[in-house]
């Protein structure tokens, strides 16, 4: 795996923690007006963390497991609108999402740090993207990083003009 995707892998939870410490206190579960332009799924700030921690956990650890050990699975997308309501996020601490979610990006980094050539090209169909490799995979989880990085930054934004306008 490239060093620069290890990398982002790797420092994500300290500036996921960072950007939600900005959050002003009051807000962590405050929604703007519309949700149009966001560029991560459409959580408050507490779910942002926890959609995350749930993505990585369900998601991206089910999902390298099968394609590294299973001959080109079917990896089902994952309704995070439902899992925001069966898991509570409204009421989840932060403290401990955050917590959970470092142990499950360590347990990723592991997993993957050590792939040779030949499992990062083994092949999965992944629901809504496709055909794809483990390489894919990993992009992709990067990718994520970083929507729902831009999407804390959108939320405060929208906040501070909501608090401004007030």
């Amino acid at each position: 795996m490239d060093a620069a995707t290890l990398h982002a892998l790797r420092e994500f939870p300290d500036q996921f923690e960072a950007f939600y410490a900005a959050v002003p206190d009051g807000f962590a579960t405050w929604s703007p007006a519309s949700w149009e332009g966001i560029p991560s799924e459409p959580f408050c700030p507490i779910g942002q963390l926890c959609h995350v921690r749930d993505i990585e956990i369900d998601g991206y650890h089910v999902r390298l497991a099968r394609a590294l050990r299973e001959t080109h699975p079917l990896l089902a997308s994952i309704d995070g609108d439902a899992l925001a309501i069966e898991r509570g996020y409204a009421d989840a601490d932060a403290h401990q999402v955050l917590a959970t979610f470092r142990q499950a990006r360590a347990h990723t980094l592991e997993r993957i740090a050590g792939l040779d050539d030949r499992q990062l090209a083994r092949t999965a169909e992944f629901e809504g993207y496709g055909t794809l490799t483990v390489r894919s995979l990993v992009h992709y989880l990067c990718s994520h990083d970083q929507q729902h990085l831009a999407g804390l930054q959108w939320l405060l934004g929208k906040m501070h003009a909501c608090r401004q306008a007030a």
